[in-house]
């Protein structure tokens, strides 16, 4: 008979691994691999747009985009019991947008709370979902783990979660849009057939971008097809930070030096964003001969934006 060395689980006190909710635990679950373990959890494919963002009087946690519907999802955390505060910065939030995933996640739920929450996913419509998520983090040896638990979630999610997904696979596309599912599929098993690339690799979408991430939440490695000006692109993102963009131009000659090209900084003034982009002219996304050309282009230039900004985007934080 084969012996096994079994380890006990062991439940951990949150406050043990993080002090503090706004500087720890936030920023902890915005980083790619745990938004991720998040959203699997309840059937959501979430990029993270930006942390501590203004809805209305309150901030929001951490706002993200359900990449399947292009929703907003606003995450907000508590490190202990759910109270009353709480709840009514949701309500606040779900009033102040038109369609809007609400995701709660605590310590632990008190059951007015998560009574609250179904109630809310009953009487509300399709677009507006509610999540309780308590989490808790199990130990097994000298391993740690986070878990995440639903406590509440809309009717018959797992049912509208599969109707979604089967939609987004069945519905008539138009011809452009199919040629940009191709595309980024191209690219993407382009990507994977490399021995390493820092590029995350995400389900591609029939649009005419594709993104990915920086290492640095709010701030994404994009890639555009403009099939209208005959041009691709490769850049990076900036949310909503202006100082960010204001800090990076003020190291603009080594950024370039480093990138070995010239770059386009626009830190548009109307918009809450700005971005720092190369384009290749002459791009006829039309010519199919050309998509592997254009797909080597874009790993490479896509690969310099993140090498040449992550380091100094960590340094930034």
């Amino acid at each position: 008979m084969k012996k096994f060395d079994l380890k006990r689980i062991e439940k951990v006190e949150i406050r043990n691994i993080w002090e503090h909710e706004g500087s720890e635990f936030t920023p902890w679950l915005a980083k790619e691999e745990n938004i991720e373990l998040l959203g699997s959890a309840i059937g959501i494919d979430l990029v993270v747009e930006a942390q501590e963002k203004d809805v209305g009087p309150f901030r929001a946690d951490i706002l993200c985009k359900d990449e399947g519907t292009g929703n907003w999802v606003l995450i907000e955390n508590q490190l202990e019991k759910t109270d009353h505060k709480h709840l009514g910065q949701l309500l606040t939030y779900a009033t102040g947008l038109n369609a809007v995933t609400i995701i709660w996640v605590a310590a632990k739920f008190n059951e007015e709370h998560r009574a609250t929450l179904d109630w809310l996913n009953k009487i509300t419509g399709e677009e507006y979902n509610f999540f309780g998520i308590q989490i808790e983090v199990l130990k097994i040896g000298e391993s740690m783990a986070p878990k995440f638990d639903i406590v509440s979630k809309p009717n018959n999610w797992s049912k509208k979660v599969s109707t979604a997904a089967q939609k987004i696979d069945t519905e008539n596309l138009s011809e452009t849009k199919i040629k940009q599912l191709a595309f980024w599929e191209k690219l993407i098993l382009k990507i994977k057939e490399k021995d390493e690339s820092p590029l995350t690799i995400r389900k591609p979408r029939p649009q005419h971008w594709h993104t990915f991430a920086s290492g640095v939440s709010g701030i994404g490695v994009h890639a555009v097809v403009n099939a209208r000006e005959n041009r691709l692109v490769a850049e990076l993102y900036i949310v909503d930070d202006k100082s960010i963009f204001d800090s990076l131009e003020k190291d603009k000659d080594s950024v370039e030096k480093d990138f070995g090209e010239k770059l386009n900084w626009e830190p548009l003034p109307h918009r809450t964003a700005s971005r720092i982009k190369l384009a290749k002219e002459n791009s006829f996304f039309d010519n199919e001969d050309k998509w592997d050309e254009y797909v080597e282009w874009l790993i490479e230039k896509l690969e310099k934006f993140y090498f040449v900004f992550n380091k100094r985007l960590k340094n930034l934080e």
